[in-house]
């Protein structure tokens, strides 16, 4: 009887084992089926010269800092002597157009693109757009297998996927993963972020920029860019450039050479907890409007001071990241629409969307949220009257902060010398105004406040307990 229950078992074992290996991913058919349109990239770039005075100055402290005093060879201080850097691309079309992000080439003086078969090209850019960091280069080849490409919006968090590239030059490397998370927004790419990235845990090194993140499918659903880490290698946390994204700017590069984005014109923040009790709103998410820049598509619109983006062409808006994103997808001239709250009241406005002068990131970029406090115990005074004739925005009036104690409005990121020109939604023109909405404060709650710094209007909100 034991004998067969163990019998039973084994066979159990190995049936469940089986099912198991069937579930699995088939990444070694994905990696033999795609290796071929994944490219090496090397760059080089001649170091900058130094000055007579310059070299003296680094062979003293090299010299310093050996103990014989004899100063070692500086690479860097040889004339001439070029300074390399690799990186991973993959095959647009079979004509010779590759694809690789835009810090792997950039200052490069010269591109070589090994394949596979390791042949090598020198590559001509094509185009290059820093606020993607997407590139598009060109060999001069023919027959070349190139991918193909997924939608991203279609991935699913929690889905397997593989990456190929070269980690730390290691030339045609896969490495497999899962996706962590979507839309998500890296600090490190500025105020202004254009890239609602797919995070990974795949294990993404230096060297993996430029690569492609396929699905199980073999369609390309990234373009490996960035990775969180504090020792420069993989911790788990990578980002890709999604392909719906990057193909729209890879058009528009093999059009023209450069990209042109819809500019709104506004500056934002994220609706917090504090921001959505001030404004009643049943929960906190869209982009606050802090300030709408003159002569922008959206003054022209009717957009104001103080509103909240709830949604772009029919897309909610949850975090303020990524209203650029997707204003950033519309080609200068379009039409667009936006959805937003004011006083309450749900309101649809026609915009035309602008065009982003460059790189420029002037428009559209996220404001940091600033602190709250619990209290104002401040003390006001009126506008100095030059400031008053210098700055447009406060041509109707407003106060200025003279004293800021501790727990006031210091708490909510206010400072001595701002103008406040509303507070609690209502103007305020001078210091009688002040006064009396002070006096109509509720006990509690959450109150916005209006204030011009440096001749830039922003809303700030008060926690009163």
């Amino acid at each position: 009887m034991k004998k067969y229950l163990m019998l039973s078992l084994l066979i159990m074992t190995a049936t469940l084992s089986l099912q198991a290996s069937a579930d699995l991913p088939d990444f070694a058919t994905l990696v033999a089926e795609n290796s071929v349109s994944i490219v090496n990239i090397t760059t080089r770039q001649q170091a900058p010269q130094r000055s007579g005075a310059e070299q003296r100055d680094l062979e003293e402290l090299l010299r310093q800092l050996r103990p014989d005093g004899v100063p070692p060879i500086d690479p860097d201080s040889v004339p001439g002597r070029p300074r390399g850097g690799v990186g991973s691309g993959f095959v647009m079309s079979s004509d010779g157009y590759i694809i690789t992000n835009h810090h792997v080439v950039a200052n490069a003086d010269s591109i070589t693109v090994t394949l596979t078969d390791r042949r090598e090209y020198t590559a001509e850019i094509i185009g290059t757009d820093e606020l993607s960091d997407v590139a598009l280069i060109k060999i001069d080849a023919q027959g070349l297998r190139a991918v193909s490409f997924g939608d991203s919006e279609e991935v699913r968090v929690g889905e397997w996927v593989l990456a190929i590239g070269s980690p730390f030059g290691l030339e045609f490397s896969a490495a497999a993963g899962i996706v962590s998370a979507k839309s998500r927004n890296v600090p490190s790419r500025g105020p202004a972020n254009y890239v609602s990235f797919i995070q990974t845990d795949v294990a993404i090194n230096q060297g993996n920029s430029g690569g492609p993140l396929f699905n199980l499918d073999g369609e390309v659903i990234g373009i490996n860019s960035q990775i969180l880490s504090s020792t420069g290698g993989s911790n788990g946390i990578s980002f890709a450039i999604p392909s719906n994204m990057a193909l729209n700017v890879l058009e528009q590069l093999r059009e023209s050479g450069s990209v042109s984005r819809g500019l709104l014109g506004v500056l934002i923040k994220d609706v917090d907890h504090a921001l959505s009790m001030a404004f009643d709103m049943p929960r906190p998410y869209g982009a606050f409007v802090d300030d709408v820049q003159p002569g922008s598509p959206a003054e022209e619109a009717g957009v104001q001071n103080n509103d909240i983006i709830l949604a772009f062409n029919g897309i909610t808006i949850e975090q303020s990241s990524q209203l650029p994103f997707y204003v950033g997808q519309i080609r200068p001239g379009s039409s667009a629409e936006l959805t937003i709250m004011r006083d309450g009241d749900t309101l649809e406005l026609p915009v035309v969307v602008g065009a982003l002068p460059g790189n420029d990131q002037a428009f559209g970029g996220e404001r940091p949220s600033t602190p709250r406090g619990n209290s104002l115990a401040l003390s006001v005074g009126e506008l100095d009257p030059g400031l008053q004739q210098e700055v447009p925005s406060l041509a109707q009036g407003g106060v200025q902060i003279e004293q800021l104690r501790d727990g006031p409005g210091r708490r909510a990121g206010l400072a001595t010398g701002d103008a406040i020109v509303a507070l609690n939604h209502q103007q305020i023109r001078n210091v009688d105004d002040f006064n009396r909405v002070m006096e109509s404060l509720p006990e509690t709650g959450f109150i916005p406040i209006r204030v011009v710094r440096d001749g830039r209007g922003t809303t700030l909100v008060l926690e009163l307990r």
